[in-house]
């Protein structure tokens, strides 16, 4: 028997057998959807014969009920096909949020026993493949299938840097791999490796065909997705006027990293960019969650220089865009989407006013600090003066020996946001830190974080103790120093 349920997903039969395997697989975008998809052709959850598998869609958006659902999108069909049942997230726990709720400790077992009732899963081995394990839904997830092996999977910049906070080791011993796509090729990822995670890459062939399955899917109106008829042609190549470079919209405000107006500003920026390398038609692609006025604060800029302007109104991943439009460049501030037009399509791509949010970015810890990281230190800055050609952009990806050198940036930074965590990176931080600490890679560290640690480049011990509020860096230091030494001892 073959039906459809709530989302319009594909469900095939009427549940598992008694003691079938499950494999349960949380999402929340479309790209993470094709991430997974693409590890299924793959063959990296095995065989298809003699599982179960179910897609779980989880809306985290601050509003669920005013965001874009994902099976309204157009491919949407053609990733759920690929599982025999496709559940509803927000239905099943309404009115709760998705982010926030979490069951009751004593409640897990409950909960368990009702989902794999209600959905059909009988009492068979559950694996459970989640994006961000740390917070719901994942972690509600985790702790209702406490019995269940965990595989995380990252379709970001983020899978390069520190885990953001530390996992019960209930949790952590669970976790089997992380599954990642290889955006910087050979950077390694230090997500979870803290808990001994091995990482597994999600070939790019494999994803790249199933990004061209997304963009080959019916635009009629059809079973996958609505009409986009205007948008094709505005991305058309050999259309008249067609867009040469692409602006990657990003909504920072929404982070609290900058203001509406300075997030405006940072748009034009990347317009007059473009327009300085020669570009006479731009496509902009706001975020999916970006206002209105944005696209409007762009025309002023586009009219002052000469610019045609087009912006992408309906949605649909970036990378459908660069497929279609065979962009020149591709301009961004640090989006991931950038770093997929150079691994991926061999797009140059420059970026936009990564500096000054370098140093506004708080706490040091900040997730998005390696993501802003790489971005900086390896895409060409697309208004430096005197930068020749590169103002053009690169495909950096190509580039080995850029790829080699970021590499210990990124450790020391990822040592800094969670040095208690990982003990075994300081003295490589230190190197790195004595031989290329200087003007230019200063602003990738902060000398507050630098003193507490007692690295390269902090104040040293007698100046902190003569400056005013210098107590509480002492304190941290003392603690970092209390840490390091129990750790040896314990060996």
């Amino acid at each position: 028997m073959t039906g459809t349920d709530s989302t319009g997903g594909a469900t095939r039969g009427t549940g598992a057998g008694a003691r079938t395997r499950v494999q349960l697989f949380e999402v929340s975008t479309l790209y993470g959807t094709a991430t997974l998809a693409a590890a299924l052709d793959a063959g990296l959850f095995g065989p298809r014969h003699g599982v179960r598998r179910v897609l779980l869609v989880s809306n985290n958006a601050e509003v669920p009920e005013t965001a874009s659902r994902l099976d309204g999108m157009r491919g949407w069909h053609r990733l759920a096909a690929r599982f025999d049942q496709v559940v509803d997230w927000n239905d099943t726990i309404r009115p709760h949020h998705p982010s926030t709720w979490s069951p009751a400790g004593n409640d897990c077992p409950l909960w368990e026993r009702m989902f794999r009732a209600s959905w059909g899963l009988g009492d068979g081995p559950v694996d459970l493949v989640v994006e961000s394990v740390h917070v719901s839904p994942a972690k509600a997830l985790a702790a209702i299938f406490a019995s269940a092996s965990v595989h995380v999977y990252a379709d970001g910049l983020m899978s390069y840097g520190p885990t953001r906070e530390k996992l019960p080791q209930t949790l952590a011993c669970r976790i089997q791999r992380l599954l990642h796509l290889d955006l910087v090729p050979g950077l390694t990822p230090l997500l979870l490796t803290e808990y001994g995670v091995p990482s597994e890459l999600v070939p790019s062939g494999v994803f790249r065909s199933v990004l061209d399955e997304l963009d080959d899917a019916s635009p009629d109106g059809g079973p996958d997705g609505g009409s986009d008829s205007g948008s094709d042609a505005a991305l058309d190549p050999d259309g008249e006027g067609a867009p040469t470079a692409v602006l990657l919209g990003q909504y920072l405000a929404a982070l609290g990293i900058l203001t509406v107006d300075e997030e405006e500003a940072l748009h034009e920026r990347m317009l007059r960019g473009a327009a300085a390398a020669g570009h006479r038609s731009v496509l902009f692609k706001p975020h999916p969650t970006a206002p209105v006025r944005y696209s409007r604060a762009l025309d002023k800029a586009a009219a002052d220089t000469g610019v045609r302007l087009v912006v992408l109104e309906k949605p649909m991943l970036a990378e459908t865009v660069f497929r279609r439009c065979r962009p020149e460049l591709v301009v961004g501030c640090f989006s991931t989407a950038m770093l997929t037009a150079s691994a991926l399509y061999g797009v140059p791509v420059a970026r936009v006013g990564t500096e000054p949010l370098l140093d506004r970015l708080t706490p040091y810890q900040n997730s998005n600090r390696v993501p802003l990281t790489i971005v900086d230190a390896l895409v060409p800055d697309l208004e430096a003066p005197d930068t020749g050609e590169a103002a053009r952009g690169e495909v950096v990806t190509e580039s080995v020996e850029a790829v080699r050198r970021i590499e210990p940036l990124v450790r020391a930074v990822g040592y800094c946001m969670q040095a208690d965590r990982y003990p075994a990176l300081r003295a490589e931080a230190e190197a790195w830190l004595t031989a290329h600490l200087d003007e230019s890679t200063a602003r990738y560290f902060k000398r507050r974080r630098l003193t507490a640690l007692r690295l390269p480049g902090g104040l040293t011990p007698g100046l902190v103790r003569r400056l005013p509020g210098s107590d509480h860096a002492l304190r941290a230091a003392r603690r970092v120093k209390r840490a390091a030494a129990s750790r040896a001892r314990g060996k």
